[in-house]
């Protein structure tokens, strides 16, 4: 399962460019890979740890501007057609060859 997260935050001021800047070093630090500017994306195992995932993202949100997620499928995320470009960064394992069950 991934979880996609989408956001739109103001960046007028210096204090919402700093909420801006924690709120990505956030989802950096939790995990979720760079989609496209404003777009992450976060593999999770089941639908307690999106749960668990979504409740920390609650818990860090900016207070102004908005924040959403999406909750699909690896098959469904698989799905995406990558029009002009290619998706996610060299050298970086982003499906399920990087899960390890113990």
């Amino acid at each position: 399962m991934r979880l996609i997260v989408f956001f739109d935050l103001p960046v007028d001021t210096a204090l919402q460019r700093k909420s801006y800047r924690v709120f990505r070093k956030f989802l950096i630090k939790d995990g979720y890979l760079m989609m496209q500017e404003s777009v992450y994306s976060k593999m999770v195992l089941d639908g307690a740890a999106a749960e668990s995932a979504i409740t920390r993202l609650r818990k860090n949100r900016p207070s102004q501007g908005l924040v959403q997620v999406l909750k699909v499928t690896e098959k469904q995320f698989s799905s995406i057609v990558d029009i002009v470009g290619h998706h996610g960064d060299e050298g970086v394992i982003d499906n399920s060859d990087r899960v390890v069950v113990l």
